[in-house]
């Protein structure tokens, strides 16, 4: 179990640091491949990525199957529409403490049996909770699927834990908020910048929720909210491997379909107001042994927004962040010595107004301030100047053969439609993403850094160990005069 802060719910605070290539950059970029990708990918041009089939059952499940005959194998997940977004306040981490606690059993399956049996079976399972979504998956053999079908409805409907389960969960879940957050200086600064740029809207709040907050929940808060939000009208169902939707579809029936629909209370939540001044936090640590900076600008999503500057902006993090062909990375670590790393990111798929970020760490003897400027410096370069149709041709050839690449993962292929659907994107929307990559020209890259990245739309954090206290005077402390 775990909590999932990547796109298109909230990707994780801190990316790693930009020198470690990702398989992709490393083919396209480092052997010279890109002249033969870019013939694959023209090639693709209008040839759909995934190519899914999709139904609905009658109680409002929506279903995607990805057909893909390679392997005897399918890629099982349910997506419930529901992350820690759409928590009451007060009660933070309740999403995520629901996801464990889904573990725990139904009267068909006691409580710690669904993984075993999963496992016994040669299969895979885990969960995942972000901001937007909680999912669970299974990877197993496509002759089992109609097992783990059975279980997954089975606890969508049917939990029941007893008192005695809760407690322990809490435990784990506390621990997990000591070990991931409370001991990470880093991760702290990032739940404070959350907080910071999202001063009205649920994002500002933790995923695994506040410590206080936790300790504050009780298994009827769990109940309540599992049966608020755990409907087949409120999840999406994708599978991707050998099967087809007509063979999926009476499954489905027999499993999920016989679950009634549930009334749902709409998904509303406060938005963020105009940000009209930048805002900084400075966040001091015995335990930091590199200081960092790094900067969060509020940012329109896929589907909030003005969307049409999603997809220049997921251009323009690639550009400026990507691997060490970014713009970050060449001149703040290559030509300058100034950082050790450097990059950014970007959101797109948040289901609310998301983030643009940058990042970078100073050299030895490199002060924090000379690191921001040098980082001002790059993203005024872009806003005044633009970007080459070089980086430009580069950015969207990674991008697009990440996108294709995809398609050899079933986990990945099924996480692009879960993550979209959930964030209230459709199938033909999430299809033509390639094609929208392509449209993209330098001057929308230029256009949509000079509207996004503005400092009054920011947070800037610095990470940093205490300054040294200063050395004892020879001749010891002064006396006090009487």
């Amino acid at each position: 179990m775990s909590l999932s802060l990547s796109p298109p719910g909230r990707p994780a605070r801190r990316a790693a640091p930009a020198a470690r290539l990702s398989a992709v950059r490393f083919l396209v970029l480092g052997l010279g491949l890109l002249p033969a990708l870019l013939l694959l990918l023209a090639g693709r041009a209008h040839a759909g990525l995934f190519n899914p089939e999709s139904f609905t059952l009658d109680n409002g499940m929506q279903v995607v199957v990805i057909p893909d005959h390679r392997a005897p194998v399918v890629h099982h997940m349910v997506w419930y529409k529901v992350g820690a977004a759409d928590e009451e306040p007060g009660k933070s981490g309740l999403a995520h403490l629901t996801e464990h606690l889904m573990f725990k059993g139904t009267p068909k399956v006691p409580a710690g049996d669904f993984s075993k049996i999963v496992r016994r079976a040669g299969g895979q399972d885990n969960a995942f909770t972000s901001s937007d979504y909680t999912g669970y998956f299974q990877t197993i053999a496509a002759d089992r699927l109609p097992m783990v079908m059975e279980m997954e409805a089975d606890r969508m409907v049917n939990l029941d834990y007893a008192e005695g389960d809760f407690a322990p969960e809490l435990k784990v879940v506390l621990e997990e908020r000591s070990s991931r957050t409370d001991n990470n200086p880093q991760a702290l600064l990032g739940e404070q910048m959350d907080a910071a740029l999202y001063q009205n809207h649920p994002y500002g709040r933790p995923v695994i929720g506040w410590r206080h907050e936790i300790e504050g929940l009780s298994r009827q808060d769990a109940i309540d909210f599992y049966r608020a939000h755990y409907a087949p009208n409120n999840a999406i169902l994708v599978v991707a491997g050998d099967i087809t939707a007509e063979q999926l579809k009476p499954l489905a029936e027999a499993t999920y379909g016989q679950i009634p629909a549930r009334e749902l209370a709409p998904r509303a939540r406060p938005q963020e107001p105009p940000q009209i001044a930048p805002r900084r936090i400075v966040l001091t640590d015995p335990r930091v042994q590199r200081p960092s900076f790094s900067r969060s600008y509020l940012a329109p999503s896929l589907t909030a927004g003005d969307s049409s500057q999603a997809v220049p902006l997921t251009v323009l993090a690639e550009i400026l962040g990507g691997g060490a062909s970014g713009r970050l990375y060449d001149r703040l670590v290559r030509q300058s010595d100034t950082a050790v790393y450097a990059g950014a990111w970007y959101n797109e798929g948040a289901m609310d107004l998301g983030e643009f970020a940058v990042y970078a760490a100073p050299s030895p003897g490199t002060a924090l301030q000379a690191v921001e400027d040098a980082v001002d410096e790059e993203i005024a370069r872009i806003r005044d100047d633009g970007v080459t149709e070089e980086e430009l041709q580069r950015a969207k050839t990674v991008l697009l053969a990440e996108a294709v690449y995809a398609r050899d993962s079933l986990g990945k292929a099924a996480r692009v439609f879960g993550q979209g659907l959930t964030a209230g994107q459709s199938i033909d929307q999430i299809e033509a993403w390639p094609d929208q990559v392509r449209a993209v020209t330098a001057e929308d890259v230029r256009a949509v850094a000079e509207a996004v990245l503005q400092p009054q739309r920011s947070v800037t954090g610095w990470l940093q160990a205490p300054a040294p206290s200063p050395a004892p005077s020879a001749a010891g402390p002064a006396k006090k005069e009487s």
